[in-house]
C-alpha cells in the first residue's frame, strides 16, 4: 500500500470532463451486471424515456455538459431529443455525442434475443441512419461518431464512406469513431491516417479504457496530441468496478483504496480513467439517480501518484477482458 494520502480533494469542480451515457437506459436490455437491480419490471417505453429525462436533469443540474447516445441504444436518440426540445435553456453549452453503424433489432425485448444489434459499416446504413440521428435530435450531432470500429472497418478504407463522411464534417460535425475490442490501439492509430482530399478526417475517438483494460492508452494519447476530442467508455467495465461486483483478491487493491478515502469503488475507478492526461471526458453508464450521484462523486478527487500506480496492477490481458466481456448476458 502507498503511504500517500489516497486522494486529494479538488479545489474546483471537474465536473465538465465528466458525461452522461445512455447505453443503460435507452432500451430495456443491456449488458450490465446487477441490472435487474437497477431497473424496475416496468421497462416500457414511457418509463425508460421517464428515467432517461431524469438523469439528464440531474447530471445537467450538476454541471455535466456532453451526453452520449447512439442509433443503436434502442429509443435513446429520441429521449435524448424529446429532452433538449422540451429545454432550450441548456441549447448551446450541451455537447450530444451520437453513433452510427449499428442497428438495433431487439423490438424492445430485454432477453431471450439472439441478436440485440446488427453491425454494418456501409455507405447505405450511414445514408439512412444520418436521417434518423438528424430526426430524432431535431438535427446534427455535435460528434458523430462510426460505432465499434475494428480493423476491418470499411469505416477505414471504403472511399465512398470516407467521403460521406468529410461531408458531414465540412457541415460542422466533428466526425470520429467510437472501438472495442483488443486491437483499439490498432484502430485508433489507423484512423489517425485516413485523410480525405489530403485533410485528416477523424477527430474523435470513443475508447473502452478502465483500470481492468487500459491498453489502448497510449493511442489515445497519441489521438489527444493531434487535437482529438478523447473520450472514455466502459470505464466501469460493465459494471464489475462498482461496489456491488467489486469482490475477490483480484480487486482488493480497490476495495482497500476505496476504503481508506471514503469514495465509492465507482468513483474511485472514474476518477482514474479522469487522471489520464489525454482524457476529455470520461462517461458514466449510470442507469439510477443514485449511481450516477456516486459515479460523480470522482469530479471532487485527484488520484495521488501512488494510489494510480497501485490501481495500475489491476490490469488485464486484453484478449482476456474482451473474452469475458462477451460472455456477459443481456439482461
Amino acid at each position: 500500500m502507498s503511504s500517500e494520502p489516497v486522494i486529494e480533494r479538488s479545489a474546483t469542480s471537474a465536473i465538465t470532463r465528466f458525461g452522461l451515457g445512455t447505453a443503460a437506459v435507452g432500451r430495456p436490455g443491456y449488458i450490465t451486471l446487477g441490472r435487474d437491480l437497477d431497473l424496475p419490471a416496468d421497462r416500457s417505453v414511457e418509463a425508460l424515456r421517464a428515467r432517461t429525462h431524469a438523469l439528464l436533469d440531474a447530471a445537467w443540474a450538476a454541471g455535466v455538459r456532453y451526453f452520449d447516445t447512439a442509433r443503436s441504444y434502442g429509443r435513446a436518440e429520441e429521449f435524448v431529443g424529446a429532452w433538449l426540445a422540451s429545454r432550450p435553456e441548456v441549447a448551446g453549452d450541451v455537447v450530444v455525442g451520437s453513433k452510427w453503424g449499428y442497428t438495433y433489432t431487439a423490438d424492445w425485448q430485454a432477453s431471450g434475443v439472439p441478436v440485440h444489434e446488427v453491425k454494418k459499416h456501409a455507405v447505405e446504413v450511414f445514408d439512412r441512419q444520418i436521417g434518423e440521428t438528424r430526426a430524432a435530435l431535431g438535427g446534427n450531432p455535435d460528434v458523430y461518431l462510426v460505432h465499434s470500429v475494428t480493423p476491418d472497418s470499411p469505416a477505414l478504407s471504403d472511399p465512398a464512406l470516407l467521403a460521406r463522411l468529410a461531408a458531414l464534417a465540412g457541415e460542422g460535425v466533428r466526425v470520429g469513431l467510437s472501438t472495442s475490442g483488443p486491437a483499439q490501439a490498432q484502430v485508433v492509430r489507423a484512423a489517425l491516417e485516413v485523410s480525405v482530399e489530403g485533410r485528416p478526417l477523424f477527430a474523435a475517438v470513443q475508447s473502452t479504457w478502465n483500470l481492468l483494460e487500459p491498453s489502448v492508452g497510449p493511442a489515445l494519447a497519441e489521438a489527444h496530441s493531434a487535437g482529438w476530442l478523447v473520450v472514455v467508455k466502459e470505464a466501469m467495465a460493465n459494471g464489475r468496478l462498482a461496489g456491488r461486483n467489486a469482490v475477490g483478491p483480484a480487486l482488493a487493491v480497490l476495495r482497500e483504496q476505496s476504503g481508506a478515502a471514503g469514495v465509492p469503488e465507482d468513483a474511485l475507478a472514474l476518477a482514474a480513467a479522469a487522471a489520464q492526461p489525454w482524457a476529455d471526458i470520461v462517461l458514466s453508464g449510470a442507469a439510477t439517480l443514485d449511481q450516477l450521484a456516486s459515479n460523480l462523486i470522482a469530479a471532487e478527487v485527484t488520484l495521488t501518484p501512488g494510489v494510480l500506480a497501485e490501481l495500475a496492477g489491476l490490469a488485464e490481458p486484453a484478449e482476456s477482458y474482451w473474452q469475458a466481456r462477451a460472455v456477459l448476458p443481456w439482461e
